[in-house]
């Protein structure tokens, strides 16, 4: 599917659609949004001209010059997804799509630092993440959510590394949670920084996964991988 991509933006929708099947166009459309995808470059800067006519002088309608443009599907999104490079393509998540999620998490997080770590994640988190993920149940390249899942405990830890402050408080949770007694008095008083002891291998193995599950965490992988 190594196809170059047509995008424009147009307002009626049921006069373009025929147009397109008519000239056999494979395309999808959500909206004004619509993308047309073809064999070439050339082909696509032809499409697009021959669509820009039929919109402007048929449909007298206006074309969003910024928003349109020909492309590789790979180095272009739509409803947040784009394609993977290979030769035959899949689905995947764009990476601005991405971006935008982990700023609205990161916002989330600085909002929950005093809060209760369960009701945090219940009331506050899994609801965006429930919302998000299932948006994007279409994704068949699936790496991303095992990565966010990673970050996201990792700010989880971060808040409760912050909220237990002292490192006489930090040594006996480490203790409570069965890092060895040296170990727990090494990292507390380690004098690191609070994000660095939050990937740390003492912090990961005290609050490992399973124990943000039985806070009710969702988990990204496992949700968009459920049938």
């Amino acid at each position: 599917m190594g196809r170059c991509r047509l995008c424009c933006r147009i307002f009626i929708l049921d006069d373009l659609d025929k147009e397109l099947e008519k000239r056999g166009h494979a395309f999808c459309r959500y909206a004004d949004d619509c993308n047309i995808y073809v064999d070439s470059k050339r082909a696509g800067e032809r499409v697009l001209s021959s669509i820009r006519n039929f919109v402007e002088n048929r449909l007298k309608l206006k074309v969003n010059e910024q928003k349109s443009a020909v492309g590789r599907p790979w180095k272009r999104k739509f409803l947040g997804y784009t394609f993977t490079v290979h030769k035959k393509c899949r689905v995947r998540v764009s990476p601005e799509s991405i971006r935008r999620f982990r700023e609205k998490v990161k916002e989330l997080f600085r909002q929950g630092r005093g809060r209760n770590l369960y009701r945090f994640i219940n009331e506050d988190l899994n609801p965006v993440l429930c919302g998000w993920i299932h948006y994007y149940g279409l994704a068949e390249v699936k790496g991303f959510a095992e990565e966010l899942d990673q970050w996201i405990r990792r700010r989880l830890r971060l808040i409760l590394w912050r909220q237990w402050k002292r490192p006489w408080t930090r040594f006996k949770r480490l203790m409570g949670y069965g890092i060895s007694e040296e170990r727990s008095a090494r990292s507390a008083f380690n004098e690191r920084g609070p994000w660095y002891n939050s990937g740390s291998s003492h912090l990961n193995q005290a609050l490992p996964k399973k124990y943000f599950d039985n806070h009710g965490l969702v988990s990204l992988l496992e949700t968009l991988e459920r049938p």
